[in-house]
């Protein structure tokens, strides 16, 4: 049975008993509860999710993480956060919270006659289920709407270097709006609106910017991004030419998704340092990390606790045809 909206809205700032959702959908990526360390002593890589938004521009949805931040202080990144075994049922639906949580906007649609959701509920939503005080599922629920999962393409899977403090094991999101969000809601049943940071809690700026144009701030400084998001923007810079989003662009995209690269399980590795002192990290597929002789998958970074800068690719092989099926999905964590 459904909530009414009065209903939920007056539990919003009720607290909710923990509990584990299962994986009933086919398809549905979903990790399971983890030990707090690996036997070797380091921390066991948490379960995340992160989402590459994508809308009719061609650019994508970053949001700058709050200086004082945890993790990845100050530093652009995708929304994404931790599964939530209270609030998710897949790794999908922990990407479509956090990018809710993290920008606002909201990727569900409709399902039901109820009028369009005020941004005084959205907000109000918004900022209860962040704390973690209202389920997000009870609010989709109680809304009628569905949180777009089907909609996602799997992006290549990341693992953090087992020799920093926190870890995670990220499932990136690839996933494309119809339209530019607009102010309030779009004229169809999805659910889009300007993103905007939640305050600084987590983030201080949530906007588009086209890949190009995000690689160039990083290049010159004025923004920072971490290896996983430099390798994912670099790569989806090759597909999205141009300012119009089309059809065999977004086609270019599912096929990585659906073939061995989107299947990709990385884990950094440091393998030396370079003539400027960045160091060279290795990914699966290297001639180094069992690829063919003369395979490179790599890139040279300048690491510093927390943060990276001056980052290269180097990847001398065609994703779309040339990745080698030993080594997609072969990292251990």
């Amino acid at each position: 049975m459904h909530h009414t909206r009065s209903s939920a809205l007056s539990r919003i700032f009720r607290t909710h008993s923990p509990f584990l959702i299962s994986l009933r959908r086919p398809g549905s990526l979903v990790m399971s509860t983890v030990s707090a360390m690996t036997p070797s002593g380091a921390p066991n890589p948490r379960p995340s999710a992160s989402l590459v938004v994508v809308n009719e521009l061609n650019e994508i949805l970053l949001v700058h993480r709050n200086p004082k931040a945890s993790s990845f202080a100050g530093m652009h990144v995708f929304p994404g956060g931790n599964f939530d075994s209270k609030q998710d049922q897949s790794l999908a639906m922990t990407a479509i919270r956090e990018t809710f949580e993290e920008s606002g906007l909201l990727l569900a649609t409709s399902v039901s006659s109820k009028p369009s959701i005020s941004d005084e509920i959205l907000d109000k939503a918004r900022s209860a289920i962040h704390q973690q005080i209202f389920p997000f599922h009870e609010f989709l629920q109680a809304e009628g709407l569905q949180a777009d999962v089907d909609l996602l393409l799997p992006f290549t899977q990341w693992v953090t270097p087992i020799d920093q403090p926190r870890r995670f094991h990220t499932q990136f999101f690839v996933t494309f709006l119809s339209k530019a969000p607009s102010a309030g809601f779009s004229s169809g049943t999805r659910q889009e609106r300007i993103p905007k940071h939640d305050g600084g809690q987590e983030v201080i700026e949530a906007r588009f910017v086209h890949p190009k144009s995000a690689l160039a701030e990083c290049r010159q400084g004025k923004i920072s991004f971490m290896p996983p998001q430099y390798y994912i923007l670099s790569t989806l810079a090759d597909i999205l030419h141009g300012s119009v989003n089309t059809p065999e662009q977004r086609e270019r995209a599912r096929t990585l998704s659906y073939g061995l690269f989107g299947r990709m399980v990385i884990n950094p590795r440091p393998l030396a340092k370079d003539a400027n002192g960045r160091t060279i990290l290795t990914y699966e597929g290297d001639e180094t990390r069992g690829g063919s002789q003369g395979r490179l998958h790599r890139a040279v970074v300048k690491i510093r606790p927390g943060a990276a800068s001056e980052i290269t690719l180097i990847r001398n092989f065609d994703i779309f045809s040339e990745v080698e099926a030993q080594v997609a999905g072969s990292a251990k964590l």
